[in-house]
């Protein structure tokens, strides 16, 4: 038997984090790992909000249980700890390309 992938249900409060998450700078595809979503969907709902056409039209919306304030706390704190560590990363190599290069020079200046 083969199994159907289930079709991802957001409300539109989570589709709404999710897109505030992309306009205060994340990348979608950053915010799409961190919160489970397709990086497609994510960048229609980014369209769509640019457009103010965003909407909760799922069919099945009001059956899809509400995300909780804790939830939507969580989603944010993931998706700041992404940045935080992006920015970790990006930070130890520039660290490491100069520490290099401090290296070289003290080499090469004949003490």
């Amino acid at each position: 038997m083969v199994d159907k992938q289930m079709r991802g249900k957001y409300t539109l409060e989570y589709k709404l984090e999710a897109v505030r998450q992309v306009k205060a700078g994340q990348s979608v595809t950053v915010v799409g790992k961190v919160l489970g979503i397709p990086s497609s969907s994510l960048s229609k709902w980014v369209r769509l909000d640019a457009r103010g056409e965003l909407t909760g039209a799922n069919k099945l919306e009001g059956k899809v249980a509400a995300v909780t304030p804790e939830q939507m706390e969580i989603a944010r704190l993931r998706a700041e700890n992404a940045r935080l560590k992006m920015e970790r990363d990006i930070a130890k190599k520039a660290a490491a390309y100069f520490a290099q290069d401090v290296l070289q020079s003290t080499l090469g200046s004949g003490k």
